[in-house]
């Protein structure tokens, strides 16, 4: 995956009106490869030979990092991370594709040192575009969920979303119990899917359905787009319809924003189907060109610290530490996930994004 090409794909145009956030503004949960497992791996052994204690360094100055979000979480981890070293943030807050589309309007002249994705084949595109910086002593890594991050530690998943079935509890009183179900004629023209190229889980949702399924997945969003569920833009904007009563249910919803949503006291819950679904790891990494090295690794270790994992678990998300729980939601292992291939979904990124977005406009 060619940044270029990638950039392009996901939402150049939307990127343009963005503004910089600190500088003022019956399946697995293993979802490896190819390879079929029961559990998420565990985090990868290590030793104080393998992982050596960074030796302190005395910080000052700046990092700017690219992240796409959750807002809130990004802000709260901004403000701790600039609280523990003294080192200012300089944050830009948008999709993974607006991340991308910045990324390659900037090439000529890289500003990022840090990007947070919530992409996991995004990320790994960049690491085959040599654009990532290695980093294995990073603190903590060897507490982290081995299959969602880089052996090579190149990028490290601090946290996860699960995609799934968001409903309107006033509107649905028997849920849908199956990705099938939503053809059906109870739900013609009541069923929005987030744009796969605004919403990077979105794409990781479809194109992990279609690794696991082969061609003959095509069906079942065919079988969609004949039963009028409409192609409603990114996740927050395919989920307030949702939330309003316009519609009754998001296929491919991002769990931690119907948490979020429900405890805010708002009409909605989610499923998750039981044939699976896709775990989307949110992956951060240290970019080849950055110039502040020691302020992006020392964010990297913040992001993986108790302190950062704890923020995470507090807004609805997946710690990305096998040894913090989530927290007011399901785990890792209540979710039943496809046997996804990481490597399909990044290769085929773009062809999916495509037939898609043309099969629904």
């Amino acid at each position: 995956m060619k940044l270029a090409k990638k950039g392009m794909m996901l939402a150049l145009t939307a990127f343009m009106g963005a503004s910089l956030a600190g500088c003022g503004a019956a399946a697995n949960n293993g979802q490896g490869s190819s390879e079929s497992s029961t559990a998420p791996s565990a985090p990868a052994a290590s030793t104080a030979a393998e992982q050596p204690q960074q030796t302190d360094v005395k910080l000052s100055g700046s990092v700017v990092v690219y992240s796409a979000g959750p807002e809130g979480l990004a802000n709260k981890i901004k403000e701790g991370f600039e609280a523990k070293t003294g080192v200012k943030v300089e944050m830009f807050q948008g999709t993974t594709g607006k991340i991308l589309a910045r990324m390659e309007a900037e090439k000529s002249n890289p500003a990022v040192d840090v990007l947070v994705l919530a992409s996991l084949p995004a990320m790994q595109g960049l690491k085959g575009d040599g654009i990532l910086m290695s980093y294995p002593e990073a603190a903590n890594a060897d507490k982290l969920i081995a299959d969602w991050s880089d052996k090579d530690g190149q990028y490290f998943s601090y946290s996860a979303s699960a995609l799934g079935i968001v409903y309107n509890t006033k509107l649905v009183q028997a849920p849908p119990a199956s990705w099938a179900d939503l053809a059906k004629p109870e739900w013609k023209d009541k069923v929005n899917i987030p744009d796969p190229s605004l919403s990077g889980s979105a794409l990781d949702f479809i194109s992990g359905y279609l690794s696991a399924s082969g061609d003959s997945g095509w069906s079942l969003f065919e079988s969609y787009k004949q039963n009028g569920v409409a192609m409603a833009g990114a996740n927050q904007e395919a989920l307030d319809p949702v939330i309003t009563g316009a519609k009754s249910v998001v296929a491919a919803g991002v769990d931690y924003m119907a948490y979020k949503a429900k405890a805010a006291g708002e009409p909605v819950d989610i499923v998750y189907p039981k044939e699976g679904s896709v775990i989307s790891p949110r992956p951060a990494a240290i970019v080849s060109t950055s110039k502040n090295t020691d302020n992006a690794k020392a964010f990297i270790d913040y992001l993986l610290s108790d302190e950062a994992q704890q923020l995470v678990a507090g807004a609805y998300l997946l710690p990305g530490r096998s040894d913090v729980e989530a927290k007011d939601r399901a785990s890792v292992s209540d979710i039943p996930t496809f046997n996804v291939n990481w490597q399909w979904m990044n290769d085929n990124a773009d062809s999916v994004t495509t037939s898609f977005t043309q099969l629904f406009k």
